[in-house]
């Protein structure tokens, strides 16, 4: 499955991230301190999730042979928690209503959905 590892050093907030073999930085705002050398934690959330969105789009729709030109997945975070949600808009071009709709209900059993929806145990320890 997937495994990953992120390292901070000295550089305030700046966080390299190593996943599935791609690096990646991570980075605060100037706002909150950081230097912006990257998405935020909560930005590469959404990253995520619209990532599996739309690869799990057109993965049925190629599965189908529908004619799908291109998802866009629309994302944004608002309220603290336990209020924090995400709104989630889907712009689908090349299908017909009833197919773009048939897509709008994949789109709420993704994995990244429902592993967000449904939350995820978290296991800490020291090594």
């Amino acid at each position: 499955m997937a495994h990953g590892t992120a390292i901070i050093g000295k550089d305030r907030y700046r966080t390299e991230i190593d996943v599935g073999g791609h690096k990646l930085v991570s980075d605060e705002p100037p706002a909150l301190g950081g230097g912006a050398a990257g998405p935020a934690p909560y930005d590469l959330l959404l990253a995520s999730l619209g990532a599996c969105t739309a690869i799990t789009l057109r993965m049925y729709a190629d599965r189908k042979e529908w004619p799908l030109e291109s998802v866009e997945v629309g994302l944004r975070l608002s309220g603290q928690h336990p209020d924090r949600r995400i709104d989630r808009t889907l712009k689908i071009a090349g299908l017909d209503a009833e197919q773009a709709a048939r897509l709008a209900d994949i789109a709420e059993r993704t994995p990244v959905t429902l592993t967000l929806k449904g939350g995820l145990p978290i296991d800490t320890r020291l090594v």
